[in-house]
């Protein structure tokens, strides 16, 4: 069984995608529906994750149907009446599907944001409700990831993209270490995910990928690594197909246990499919 842990919908029409407006990003600068992802997906069940800080857009995803069996959505984590906020989403249509929250907090100005007691307040209420919590972050913003992780060994964190090492520029350290620091925390899981699009200016290959799995994998455990297309935005570096046909090139090597673990078993525990 195939569960793709992390891809993405939207329809303009419905929500403001601004940050679609950046440059560079041009091939995706369109809607990407649930047809759309079953043209392409040959998964037997997917994650959709949340692109805007907005429970609307959390809604339209809980009833978009299709492969989509799980949402990780978002809610004001700052709020202190987050736990209400959740409830609500969660008696909403679809609301069943609901299996963690993300923030995009690789966006904040602040890079010590998830690190703020209010944030620990909202994602405690999430772990109440037996939700986890995506952690999305660039080299800014590890050290305060990796110190929510540290304070709330009850929930259960997952990392979004590695942590999105800049593999075009080489960066190993201190990303390296961050890894092997949050895989010692058993509350925690990472997604190998979003490695196509951290190779620019450089041409993405395995070769160049295959040392930030191969951490990932020997530092987490397949146990605690889940496979993600990152679709559509993988597409501004390659196909769903090529993503998939990567990620399985990356697991030779691996016990038919250690493949079923990453290719859908570890999603399936993590966001109690």
């Amino acid at each position: 069984m195939i569960v793709d842990a992390h891809h993405h919908l939207w329809d303009r029409a419905r929500h403001d995608h601004g940050w679609l407006a950046s440059p560079g990003l041009e091939p995706i600068r369109r809607d990407f529906t649930v047809a759309d992802l079953a043209a392409e997906s040959p998964a037997d069940a997917t994650v959709a994750v949340q692109a805007l800080n907005s429970t609307s857009e959390t809604r339209y995803l809980l009833t978009a149907g299709g492969p989509a069996r799980a949402v990780v959505g978002w809610a004001d984590l700052t709020s202190p009446d987050c736990g209400d906020q959740l409830d609500r989403l969660r008696s909403a249509p679809g609301g069943e599907k609901l299996c963690g929250l993300r923030h995009l907090a690789q966006d904040e100005p602040d890079p010590c944001w998830l690190a703020r007691p209010d944030v620990a307040r909202g994602i405690s209420a999430a772990t109440d409700r037996r939700l986890a919590f995506d952690i999305l972050v660039r080299a800014p913003q590890r050290a305060a990831g990796l110190e929510l992780a540290q304070s709330l060994p009850a929930a259960n964190f997952v990392i979004d993209h590695c942590g999105k090492p800049d593999i075009g520029a080489g960066e190993w350290d201190p990303w390296a270490t961050w890894i092997t620091a949050m895989a010692a925390l058993s509350n925690v899981a990472c997604k190998l995910s979003g490695l196509v699009t951290e190779c620019p200016p450089r041409p993405w290959n395995r070769p160049l990928i295959e040392p930030y799995a191969r951490h990932v994998l020997e530092s987490f455990g397949a146990e605690r690594v889940m496979f993600g297309s990152d679709w559509p935005v993988c597409l501004l570096e390659a196909s769903y197909a090529q993503v998939l046909e990567l990620t399985v090139g990356l697991l030779d090597g691996a016990s038919p246990t250690e493949r079923e673990a990453v290719l859908g078993e570890t999603a399936q525990q993590v966001y109690r499919l």
